[in-house]
């Protein structure tokens, strides 16, 4: 990773550089936390934070992976339903953090969370009523209510491999979730120099288990892009295979509340699929595609942390 680290100063001015964007992206969102609730813009808050717009937008989305209005647009939704879980009503939270109406703000949730804010207030419900305290996994009733059936087009990622694995893993699931076991300068350097150098089209980033010719696997994490024009010689580039998917979206965790249950609950989910949801239904895996996970700006969210698990499936040929 020292490698990683090294590139990742070098994107504008060296170390020093570096450090002190560290700073400002910071800063800049300290600053938008506390004034959330206000009329911010884009201009106002690159102002605060002294930089000319388009050098700060370049910037934080580097870092961040995301414009910063659309930043400060997943905070509001995320801070909203939190307090609406919390007894809030949904029309007073809406006007509280800038939408016109309670309709703009469903629709608007929808649009970024892919489900409605009733399902996703019965989602965080289901994860209250959701025990930490064995190894079981998810139950069927849960998944089931955060399963689509999806068939998805090939595309691309590029990235890095985070692991190797001597001898063939049966499924992502026994590495699942394993980059979010990198110290946070790690992961930080990395996810900002695979942004600043392929500057993907949206903010989407896998990781999938690859077997070589070797029988060896190798975890990567990558960024969805369009083509592996931009992928330098240290980078692995893959095709993910046109398939129909089961997606599951794993239960929003509140990561300040609950340090460490993010990546217990993506677990979790891998087991209770494997372990109890094709038991219980008319698929079966198909070992010709892969399984990945998926992460979007869901996925930093503080409040309601989500990602989704991508399992390619097929109808089983004969009943259990």
């Amino acid at each position: 990773m020292e490698h990683h680290k090294l590139l990742i100063r070098a994107i504008i001015m060296g170390e020093a550089a570096e450090m002190n964007y560290r700073i400002v992206m910071k800063k800049s969102v300290n600053y938008i936390e506390s004034n959330i609730k206000e009329n911010l813009t884009a201009q106002m808050i690159a102002e605060y934070s002294g930089y000319s717009l388009y050098h700060f937008g370049r910037i934080f989305l580097a870092y961040y992976g995301m414009s910063v209005m659309e930043y400060v647009l997943r905070r509001r939704l995320s801070l909203a339903i939190h307090d609406i879980y919390n007894g809030a009503k949904m029309l007073d939270t809406a006007l509280l953090y800038g939408f016109e109406t309670a309709s703009g703000f469903s629709k608007a949730f929808r649009r970024h969370y892919h489900t409605s804010a009733t399902q996703y207030l019965k989602n965080y419900e289901n994860f209250q009523n959701e025990t930490f305290k064995n190894e079981d996994g998810i139950s069927n009733e849960i998944l089931n209510n955060n399963v689509r059936f999806e068939i998805k087009e090939a595309f691309k990622i590029i990235g890095y491999s985070i692991k190797n694995i001597k001898g063939l893993a049966d499924s992502t699931k026994e590495l699942a979730a394993s980059w979010l076991e990198m110290e946070y300068y790690e992961l930080d350097d990395l996810e900002a120099y695979l942004y600043e150098t392929l500057n993907p089209p949206k903010h989407e980033e896998v990781c999938v288990l690859i077997p070589d010719e070797k029988g060896e696997c190798r975890y990567i994490l990558g960024l969805v892009v369009d083509s592996f024009d931009k992928a330098e010689d240290d980078m692995i580039c893959v095709e993910i295979p046109k398939g129909n998917y089961a997606v599951f979206t794993t239960i929003p965790i509140n990561t300040l509340a609950n340090p460490g249950y993010y990546q217990k609950i993506i677990k979790k989910t891998w087991k209770g699929i494997f372990d109890n949801w094709f038991n219980d239904n008319k698929y079966e895996l198909d070992f010709d595609k892969l399984d990945f996970e998926y992460y979007d700006e869901r996925s930093h969210s503080e409040v309601s942390a989500m990602m989704e698990i991508w399992i390619p499936i097929k109808e089983r040929l004969t009943k259990k």
